[in-house]
């Protein structure tokens, strides 16, 4: 590949790549800035025909340190989740609309900071790919950032959340990230408000079966 410049992740995308092949290729992206003080790139997991794929924000602390998505604390939660109402993790594809750990840091700990705009932009041609790959019967964003990168920065996960959504002709799902969970006020009625919202999705996807 050539013409590789910063701001966006699309010429390092290799056209026709399978995901193992877009995994390696995302290893060394520099499609924006927010390569440079994550430790590695942090790709998407799961099997390459789920009908299930879960995007989320960003990685976080643990995930930037592991590689993997989802394997901090609100992984944990996102996992005790989706075995409550029914939907196995194993059976999904996980992944984040930015593939970069975006921190500050204080003393010896790095705190998470939400993605710009431009660089959730920059990073969507690598979530783009793995769709196209995967080709899910549905797609649940966690979050808000995840929302809009998929279906458009109009899109207000607290006004619409738990509701079919498409974007082009694929299904998709709002909720809140799980991460959020932990941060609010009430975390039993946070939790019951996410359970609810995977209900539907569970729904969803074996109606369609």
């Amino acid at each position: 590949m050539t013409g590789k410049k910063a701001g966006s992740a699309a010429s390092f995308v290799p056209e026709g790549a399978d995901l193992a092949a877009l995994r390696r290729a995302a290893a060394s992206c520099e499609g924006c800035h927010l390569h440079a003080p994550a430790t590695r790139t942090v790709f998407g997991a799961g099997p390459p025909d789920a009908r299930l794929v879960l995007v989320g924000e960003q990685p976080g602390d643990a995930e930037d340190r592991e590689g993997e998505p989802f394997v901090g604390p609100a992984g944990r939660l996102l996992d005790k989740a989706l075995a409550e109402t029914g939907l196995d993790r194993a059976g999904a594809y996980l992944t984040n609309a930015v593939k970069h750990f975006k921190f500050e840091e204080r003393g010896k700990r790095r705190i998470h900071k939400s993605p710009a705009r431009g660089e959730v932009v920059a990073c969507l041609p690598w979530l783009e790919a793995e769709l196209a790959q995967v080709e899910p019967d549905l797609v649940v964003c966690l979050g808000a950032t995840a929302a809009k990168a998929v279906l458009g920065t109009s899109f207000k996960v607290t006004e619409q959340r738990g509701r079919l959504q498409h974007a082009g002709e694929q299904a998709v799902i709002a909720t809140v990230h799980p991460s959020a969970i932990l941060r609010a006020p009430d975390r039993d009625e946070a939790y019951r408000g996410f359970v609810a919202d995977l209900r539907v999705v569970h729904d969803h996807l074996y109606a369609s079966s």
